[in-house]
């Protein structure tokens, strides 16, 4: 069976469950809760109200609320397998398990990117509706916060590789949930550190504090992300992580 045809039978047990609900939850709490603290010091005269904004409901979502959520999802989806017989009834296909366990690895890249979307389109309502209330004339800046979301989205895929790892090397849903936030807890201070490039929980929080400091401190040479050694470190998680994972997939009985 191609990788194709995978891709179509894992959205199709996905649209059954209760994930595409599930990942409203933290981006409509977190910007909800940013915009509203923010704009209670708004004025007519207040400038750089989106930036502000964007940073106060992101540094929260980026550290602890979007990768909580995504371990929820990987736990069910591993728990779509467990459940029925799932994993036997699609060995008994002519399938691949590498294929399967990558598949489902691109389904989950899938509802991380459905979930930034889901965040990028609350916050540009929430956003604009407190510009409008509070008088500020200032345009919506678009580039910006599809560069930043984007880079929210690539800073959480060598995480998320990881989560999802552990999720199959730990078959218990509650020991590998466990396991994910004990890594995800100590993300803010990991990213405080100078080797932060080696705890990939840490990336996407990591990124938007360096924002942050551009904000705060209108000097883009010193806050701007450092590519090496991050790059090359960021892409041997990922791929090392995805490995063991379609490894251990192909063990499970």
């Amino acid at each position: 069976m191609h990788f194709l045809k995978l891709l179509k039978i894992e959205r199709i047990k996905c649209k059954r469950s209760k994930i595409i609900p599930f990942i409203f939850i933290a981006p409509i709490l977190v910007v909800s809760s940013g915009v509203a603290n923010l704009s209670t010091y708004f004025t007519p005269k207040y400038t750089q109200a989106w930036p502000a904004m964007f940073i106060q409901s992101a540094l929260l979502y980026a550290y602890y609320l979007l990768p909580f959520s995504m371990i929820v999802v990987c736990v069910m989806i591993a728990g779509q397998e467990n459940s029925h017989n799932g994993l036997l009834k699609m060995l008994a296909l002519p399938v691949n398990r590498h294929t399967l366990s990558l598949a489902k690895f691109c389904i989950l890249v899938f509802y991380l990117l459905m979930e930034i979307l889901v965040f990028l389109a609350f916050f540009v309502i929430a956003g604009y509706i407190a510009v409008v209330t509070s008088g500020i004339t200032e345009t919506l800046p678009l580039s910006y916060l599809l560069k930043w979301c984007a880079g929210l989205f690539l800073t959480m895929l060598p995480s998320r590789s990881v989560m999802w790892m552990l999720t199959v090397l730990f078959e218990k849903p509650l020991l590998s949930v466990g396991l994910n936030l004990l890594l995800v807890i100590p993300g803010l201070l990991a990213g405080a550190t100078p080797a932060w490039f080696l705890y990939p929980y840490c990336y996407s929080g990591y990124l938007v504090s360096r924002s942050l400091q551009a904000f705060t401190t209108e000097v883009t040479a010193d806050t701007a992300l450092q590519l090496f050694p991050f790059i090359p470190c960021a892409v041997l998680i990922f791929t090392l992580a995805l490995f063991i994972s379609a490894s251990r997939f192909c063990k499970q009985t």
